[in-house]
């Protein structure tokens, strides 16, 4: 038996999938990945004569996102992957011919998004065993395409409807709130990037400014982000957010609100200057006016909070004096920035989250903290139902966001027996405890208050 000669191949090459109606796509070749993967998107799981199929969406060029080819296969496995930030994945896999210059042979293709990717397609080390070897110093060595004839190949291709342009600014691409985002946006025809804000960096310049990714491409066309900062990215976050705006993409929440609304003094102060109740809050530099600030909150039980704190962390509750001024204390010796607030006992551990979206609150519900705990976050256990909301409430949430100039908020109130206070208001509202109970689709309305601002009319 003639063994098969093996091929010499660069670190990127041309291939094509003819049964994917696909005849040109580069990939990156990695021997160090053991899976092939192509970029696909707008993925859905069907049955047919009894078997697992997929459709979905494959995106061939790079340069040109809106160019899409609607392909069916067959679900041969579904598989845990890790993807290159280390976090596990589940894929789909299918198997299909793959043309490598003059050679077809099958292989088997994970279907993973790859837009943070440099590359729609990776070649792995299966599909190359005993056909190719790779020079990482060469690259395409099976041949290469023209501008002209990759648009040839793809000039009988629809492309799809002009939908916007939308940037998930965040970190995790894993979090209920940024998947059902992404979800919510392609649904409704628009090109959704998810872009982790770590992975960014940017050029200040007043000619040509720039936003780039880890592997050097210019983040640029976008009609608008969505900005899902964890607290620990809000300076680097929001300053990404002005560069962002600095090429005129439109940001659902502007850097300077996520700030205002990040910090706990800044906005307390704007709430106090612009008549919106809140419980009395304490702020003070040295320790020697500990005991001041306690006696101006009437003291324990009270409410010591960071000034960047969220979902519940950085805040403690203090039931007597002396313990206040040992937490506050403690957190001081650290050189903390802290604020103490008078603890409201009537609230029983439950407060409202309001989700406004462009001054209208489209949803709303009570949450409940679990027994033991005095926090009601979703994130610290607590129990969420539907609840209607007085007059009153609307009308406090909306102008808590609105005094901050936030288009979307998760405003919290707490009822009090002087009437409902702000406790905060969030810039980056999580979606899954209040979608779960509400049943309303917040990520499609959030998608739709960008199409309001872009005047976008889908046809």
């Amino acid at each position: 038996m003639t063994e098969r000669p093996v091929t010499i191949i660069g670190n990127q090459e041309w291939c094509g999938f003819p049964a994917l109606k696909t005849p040109a796509i580069r990939a990156r070749i990695d021997s160090g990945a053991r899976t092939s993967s192509i970029h696909a998107s707008d993925i859905k799981v069907f049955s047919k004569d009894g078997e697992d199929w997929v459709s979905f969406e494959i995106r061939p060029i790079q340069e040109s996102p809106k160019t899409a080819i609607k392909c069916q296969s067959k679900v041969i496995a579904v598989r845990k992957v890790k993807n290159t930030g280390g976090t596990s994945e589940l894929r789909y896999v299918i198997k299909t011919p793959i043309k490598m210059g003059d050679d077809t042979f099958d292989i088997e293709l994970t279907l993973a998004n790859r837009d943070a990717m440099g590359f729609r397609m990776l070649l792995g080390r299966e599909a190359m065993k005993n056909r190719f070897i790779v020079d990482p110093a060469q690259l395409n060595l099976l041949g290469d395409y023209s501008e002209e004839e990759i648009s040839n190949f793809y000039k009988s291709v629809k492309e799809i409807s002009s939908g916007l342009k939308i940037g998930v600014l965040a970190t995790n691409r894993e979090l209920y709130s940024n998947k059902r985002i992404m979800e919510a946006g392609e649904e409704r025809g628009h090109e959704m990037i998810f872009l982790n804000a770590e992975l960014c960096y940017m050029k200040m310049d007043a000619s040509s400014p720039e936003i780039r990714y880890r592997d050097g491409r210019i983040l640029e066309g976008f009609d608008a982000i969505i900005p899902r900062l964890r607290p620990s990215m809000t300076h680097y976050g929001c300053a990404l957010i002005r560069q962002f705006e600095s090429i005129n993409a439109y940001s659902l929440n502007t850097g300077e609100a996520i700030t205002r609304s990040r910090d706990k003094l800044y906005s307390s102060q704007i709430f106090s200057k612009n008549g919106i109740n809140t419980p009395i809050t304490g702020f003070a530099k040295s320790p020697l006016d500990t005991k001041g600030v306690i006696q101006m909150v009437n003291g324990a039980p009270l409410i010591v909070k960071l000034l960047e704190s969220t979902q519940g962390k950085g805040v403690v509750l203090a039931e007597t004096s002396k313990a206040a001024e040992s937490v506050i204390n403690a957190f001081k010796s650290l050189k903390a920035n802290i604020l103490v607030q008078e603890f409201i006992k009537e609230a029983g551990g439950k407060d409202i989250r309001c989700f406004v979206i462009n001054n209208k609150v489209v949803a709303a519900i009570q949450r409940e903290a679990q027994k033991g705990e005095f926090r009601s976050n979703i994130h610290m256990g607590g129990k969420a139902s539907v609840i209607k909301i007085t007059a009153e409430e609307r009308k406090l949430a909306i102008k808590a966001a609105r005094v901050l100039d936030l288009p979307v908020a998760g405003v919290d109130i707490i009822r009090s027996n002087k009437g409902p206070m702000v406790l905060e208001v969030n810039s980056s509202p999580g979606l899954e405890g209040i979608e779960g109970a509400t049943g309303k689709d917040l990520a499609g309305l959030m998608i739709k208050a960008i199409e309001l601002k872009m005047r976008y009319v889908k046809h």
